[in-house]
């Protein structure tokens, strides 16, 4: 059974109608940084086609990612490396571009909707800290604890930490080693137990989604995800009328 606490919920980037296995995706988006454990060469399964489905929901993230791609001049390992800077003797769990709403405690306030990374970082004790870091001009923009953690949700945050060998810049590296795309979100989640860092990544040539899933204790890939929502728009009409 998946040990899977609110700190460490897995936020597919792929629907389901994209249960594809395929080469991965990837690029040169993030640094070496990183020295807990080293990632082993990367392992690949099966290949298959993505098949189109429902890409409504699909369609959303990728307007919204054409939007904040161009404006997001903060590349998300510099963000990381801010929010872990933020938290002294944190480690990063979860970052992810997003669009800026409200909250900021600097002024000036960044424009709703610009671009920013929101990150969770957490200590030893398994306690989280959400920092938000403006995705243009890298600033902290707020810096606060989960209020929300009980004491298992603590205990499964410094489980997942401890046994978590690889480092998020080592996964990154090791999925962007295998694909063009920009990161857009990184997290460490819990797959029966076993620490796996989710990699989502968009390829803006040809604005394709890839999702890859890396062993947190080993570096091997356990999983590639890749779905091409323009092309499946234009194979099933555009439309996901029903009835």
């Amino acid at each position: 059974m998946n040990v899977t606490p609110s700190t460490l919920r897995l936020r597919a980037a792929l629907p389901a109608c994209a249960l594809v296995c395929t080469a991965l995706l990837v690029t040169a988006c993030s640094g070496d940084e990183g020295t807990k454990g080293s990632a082993a060469a990367p392992t690949t399964g099966g290949s298959s086609s993505p098949s189109p489905g429902d890409t409504s929901e699909d369609s959303g993230d990728l307007a919204e990612l054409k939007a904040l791609l161009p404006a997001a001049k903060i590349t998300w390992d510099k963000a990381a490396g801010t929010a872990v800077g933020e938290v002294s003797g944190s480690e990063l769990i979860e970052i992810d571009l997003t669009r800026f709403q409200r909250g900021s405690t600097v002024s000036p306030a960044p424009s709703p909707g610009s671009p920013e990374w929101a990150a969770e970082v957490a200590t030893k004790d398994g306690t989280v800290h959400r920092v938000l870091v403006d995705a243009v001009s890298g600033r902290v923009l707020q810096s606060e604890p989960e209020t929300d953690q009980d004491a298992d949700d603590k205990r499964a945050v410094a489980a997942m930490l401890a046994k978590a060998e690889v480092t998020a810049e080592q996964a990154v590296k090791t999925a962007t080693g295998k694909q063009q795309g920009t990161v857009t979100d990184v997290h460490l989640d819990s797959d029966d137990n076993t620490p796996v860092w989710s990699v989502d990544l968009v390829d803006q040539n040809t604005w394709s989604f890839a999702n890859v899933d890396i062993d947190a204790t080993n570096g091997e890939v356990r999983r590639a995800q890749v779905h091409q929502v323009e092309k499946d728009n234009e194979e099933t009409g555009g439309n996901d009328d029903q009835g």
